[in-house]
């Protein structure tokens, strides 16, 4: 059977297994498995000799033991609630302006995806606290689930990001290091909270009743008190983010090594919000088991898949289909960021990076793309995956969490200029690349 065949089989196949709501990570090795069988023609102890080897590689690589770290060090900040205080800092400091409470939701979840990388604790959390404080306050509802849902999914981008540290795994280039992604990922992560801080500000200056100032009866604290509510709440998580990042950018410490020390400060904020004690330590340990659990087997699954596809030829199949095509270079760019996006309203990241990039980075590199601006402009794009229908994880975790008046409607409403405002950072990002490229070389030369 010819490697066109194959390709356009296997893929069909995953579409539908996944359509058809099969386990992601079992549907990935499952699908692996038949086609790698047919495709060498049923050898099991040939095949089952390629997966040893490519699983064994993927077991050693060290990388992979920051995903646990970082991962317990974003349970503990959950539990210690760090963005209560913050949030309640700034709810007072903002709380006057046009929009005010909205823009202090998405600076609190901008600290607080610097500080967790995970979106379900950062959407959870938002969706507890910002969620009840705005309905009250008389914002849109729509606005409201829009400005948690899109802030809450910062954390998957602003290092440190599992997703980061996945992908500088998988690729095993020295342009797409971990430390090459934290600091690429920095002033887009910003640049997106900053276009989320721009809209509600010019939406709300407009239109008032879209999120209004709270009463003047509610404003008694002088301005020394802010300031001192600010810096309390505001300093010990923005230390802890430059302890972090600052070991890995100033190359004193492997993002592994940083996510320890991460590890560390947080146990110490926990213990001076007093929060700390058995139960918490007990309940963050089983999360974070669960939690790398689910990504290694998707990591596994996912490696499964592309070790055959591109064994079987997929890859030069899809190469030769993209730079055959006579057309800009960024053409092809937009097709595969166009694929990328689709893929992100029925799949996981994890799985979308594990199948995507093996493919795709190769044909970037062909086109004369920067591999680390390529990686990149995948990440952002993956994180529009979170917010987009049917399947925006985002947007479950927010209704779960939600007041009952936040219907699925207002969700789906208010999400729309937020997944717009994330499409202009990205073409922002492909029309000026020094947005991304110009920290890893301040950095790293």
């Amino acid at each position: 059977m010819s490697p066109e065949i194959l390709t356009v089989l296997m893929f069909g196949t995953l579409v539908l297994a996944i359509a058809l709501g099969h386990p992601l990570a079992i549907t990935l090795a499952a699908v692996a498995t038949l086609f790698g069988l047919i495709d060498n023609g049923f050898n099991v102890m040939a095949l089952m000799d390629l997966f040893a080897n490519n699983n064994w590689g993927l077991m050693q690589n060290y990388t992979l033991v920051a995903v646990p770290l970082f991962i317990f060090m974003a349970q503990i900040l959950d539990r210690s609630k760090v963005s209560e205080g913050l949030f309640d800092a700034l709810y007072i400091v903002m709380g006057g302006l046009r929009g005010g409470l909205g823009m202090a939701v998405i600076l609190v979840s901008t600290v607080f995806a610097a500080t967790t990388g995970i979106i379900g604790a950062s959407v959870v959390a938002m969706g507890l606290m910002a969620g009840p404080a705005l309905l009250r306050r008389g914002y849109d509802r729509g606005l409201a689930s829009g400005i948690i849902c899109s802030s809450g999914t910062l954390g998957i981008l602003i290092p440190p990001s599992i997703m980061l540290v996945v992908y500088g795994g998988l690729t095993g280039l020295r342009e797409t290091s971990v430390g090459n992604l934290f600091a690429a990922a920095i002033l887009p992560g910003l640049l997106l909270s900053g276009l989320y801080f721009l809209y509600v500000m010019v939406r709300c200056g407009i239109n008032p009743k879209m999120g209004p100032p709270i009463p003047k009866e509610d404003r008694t604290a002088t301005l020394g008190q802010k300031v001192m509510m600010t810096a309390k709440n505001f300093v010990p998580p923005f230390g802890l983010i430059l302890i972090v990042m600052g070991t890995i950018l100033a190359g004193m410490a492997t993002p592994t090594e940083a996510a320890a020390l991460g590890c560390v400060g947080s146990l110490i904020l926990a213990l001076c919000n007093r929060k700390l004690n058995l139960d918490v330590i007990t309940q963050a340990s089983r999360a974070t088991l669960r939690t790398t659990a689910m990504i290694m087997m998707l990591f596994v699954g996912g490696k499964l898949f592309s070790v055959v596809f591109l064994s079987m030829g997929g890859g030069w199949v899809v190469s030769d289909l993209l730079l055959g095509l006579d057309v800009s270079p960024y053409v092809v760019l937009g097709i595969m960021m166009l694929v990328v996006f689709i893929l992100g309203m029925f799949i996981d990241w994890a799985a979308i990076l594990l199948v995507v990039v093996p493919i795709f980075t190769p044909i970037a590199m062909d086109l004369g793309f920067d591999p680390l601006w390529f990686a990149m402009l995948i990440c952002v794009n993956l994180q529009t995956s979170f917010l987009t229908p049917p399947f925006g994880y985002a947007l479950f975790y927010f209704k779960g969490v939600a007041p009952p008046e936040y219907t699925m409607s207002d969700v789906y409403r208010g999400i729309l200029p937020f997944v717009a405002i994330q499409i202009l950072g990205l073409i922002l990002m492909i029309l000026f690349p020094q947005i991304i490229t110009w920290l890893p070389k301040v950095f790293f030369g």
